[in-house]
């Protein structure tokens, strides 16, 4: 049974899951998000252990590790934005999210709440931009 709370965002939707902040997505697309999220900030972050300290190849892996987080928090902020939509909460909660231990809970909380059922003021279906 496919139904709007059971549908992942299709692929073409990519850009808009990890980059915007309109619309809703569900606690699995949330947690699957946030999961490829953090596994590409960890990769770089691997390799640059891997490497001898201070040569071009640490260089180049501690770029890499630059880049991935800049953009794996924007990343972050845009799904847990449209997490709080689909709970009909203002996305700016996601604030949250910077507060050391309180941002593990509210993870905890965004992966295991159901969002709102239906429509509501963010969207009319989940895992989808919202339309004007």
């Amino acid at each position: 049974m496919n139904t709007d709370r059971t549908r992942l965002p299709d692929s073409s939707n990519l850009t808009w899951l990890f980059f915007k902040t309109s619309g809703r997505v569900s606690r699995a697309a949330y947690f699957l998000g946030g999961l490829l999220v953090a596994i590409i900030q960890a990769f770089p972050l691997y390799r640059f252990t891997l490497v001898p300290e201070g040569s071009a190849e640490g260089n180049m892996w501690s770029f890499i590790f630059f880049v991935a987080f800049i953009a794996s928090l924007w990343s972050n902020i845009a799904l847990a934005v449209k997490r709080l939509h689909d709970l009909d909460k203002p996305g700016i909660a996601a604030l949250i999210l910077f507060v050391p231990v309180v941002s593990i809970v509210a993870f905890v909380v965004l992966c295991l709440f159901p969002g709102q059922p239906g429509p509501n003021r963010y969207g009319r279906r989940t895992n989808e931009p919202a339309q004007p």
